[in-house]
């Protein structure tokens, strides 16, 4: 059967009105045919509800871009196998959401709408099924908290070693798990570029209502033991000698951090600019160590990017600081058309720097950015 692109968007359109309820049937009818599979998932639903219909139509959207969706379908398939996913549960899985579909997609559901899904589900688990069993090593590992800093009321930043190694490429993202909350997994991106040591360090800010990201930031201390997944997401440090402008918000930071270090201990010599933008100087949270590494690497630009008021920051000078909102001060800098640029942060500040730059003349090409990064609408990168 082939795949039409076109008709599982329109019924995906068609249902996303009524994404809360087709989640739910979805979710009652996968238990009620395979009991055993509730086990995976957290005693509270609702987040992961709200998820699906997002990762659905992520893939919907990849449909005719089979690279990027081979990319984002084998990601997912390595990463199901931390909750224990077998071939055999895909079959379950492909009837409850077909049945979900068609249940809300009304009188508009029909045999061609039908084949589409079945050809497209088919497609999917047959990919996700692949990648995982060609993945080596362990689906999970465990991880101890080596060092743990407050970086203000709301940042911790914490340092994990492994019982095993876990592969990652600096700018990638792991997800985390604490035993304060069992089978809820959040994604975090990774600060450093990968090290002999095999340590891990993560930014974590807590959110309002962020259950594992207050856990992390408030109970959490050295000594503590967490549970770590894959690594996941495609940015990626460059190649060339191409100059690159980094722009983070926030503990957006951390990903941008950890490819910066990769490019600094590789010997090549690049002209790198890094904007870290935050509310206040006080926000600032990782300034310190970033101060140390510009002043050991002379081809760091640093500026650190203030959009409200807040007094000097810890290592800087009054009037050290650039006021604004981070996509409007890069207008005050030389044009930034031959560089390679890298942004990551909060959702609305990555769309309105892209913006930024796609219209000061930067290639599309050029701009690697991972609305994942902070994660707030898709926390961790499931299909289920």
């Amino acid at each position: 059967m082939s795949i039409d692109p076109a008709l599982v968007r329109a019924s995906l359109a068609r249902v996303e009105p009524h994404a809360e309820r087709a989640a739910a049937y979805f979710y009652g009818r996968l238990f009620a045919e395979d009991p055993a599979l509730r086990a995976m998932f957290p005693p509270v639903m609702d987040v992961r509800r709200e998820r699906l219909f997002v990762s659905l139509g992520q893939i919907a959207a990849l449909l005719e871009r089979p690279r990027d969706l081979r990319e984002y379908l084998g990601q997912l398939g390595r990463d199901h196998r931390k909750y224990g996913v077998a071939p055999e549960h895909y079959t379950a899985v492909g009837r409850a959401l077909i049945a979900a579909v068609r249940r809300y997609s009304g009188h508009a559901w029909d045999s061609a709408t039908e084949s589409a899904w079945v050809s497209a589900y088919t497609m999917a688990a047959n990919h996700m099924i692949g990648a995982a069993a060609e993945t080596d090593g362990p689906a999970w590992a465990r991880a101890e908290v080596v060092a743990h800093e407050r970086r203000g009321e709301s940042i911790a930043v914490l340092t994990l070693l492994p019982a095993v190694r876990v592969p990652y490429r600096a700018g990638q993202y792991v997800s985390v798990q604490t035993a304060r909350h069992p089978r809820i997994w959040r994604t975090y991106s990774v600060a450093n570029a990968p090290a002999p040591d095999g340590l891990i360090r993560l930014h974590v800010r807590a959110v309002p209502g962020g259950h594992v990201s207050s856990a992390l930031v408030k109970e959490t201390r050295v000594g503590d033991e967490l549970v770590v997944g894959p690594a996941m997401g495609t940015m990626a440090a460059p190649e060339g000698e191409r100059e690159l402008l980094f722009a983070a918000g926030g503990t957006g930071l951390a990903p941008l951090k950890a490819i910066i270090e990769q490019i600094l201990a590789s010997g090549r010599r690049p002209g790198i600019h890094l904007l870290f933008g935050a509310r206040s100087a006080q926000d600032l949270y990782d300034l310190p160590d970033l101060l140390a590494l510009a002043a050991r690497h002379p081809r760091l630009r640093l500026v650190p990017v203030v959009s409200h008021d807040g007094g000097p920051a810890r290592g800087l000078a009054s009037g050290d600081t650039l006021s604004g909102m981070l996509p409007d001060v890069l207008e005050r800098f030389r044009a930034w058309t031959d560089h390679e640029a890298y942004v990551c942060g909060p959702p609305a500040m990555v769309e309105a720097t892209v913006r930024r730059l796609l219209r000061d003349g930067v290639p599309r090409a050029r701009i690697h950015h991972d609305l994942a990064s902070d994660r707030p609408a898709l926390p961790e990168a499931t299909v289920w």
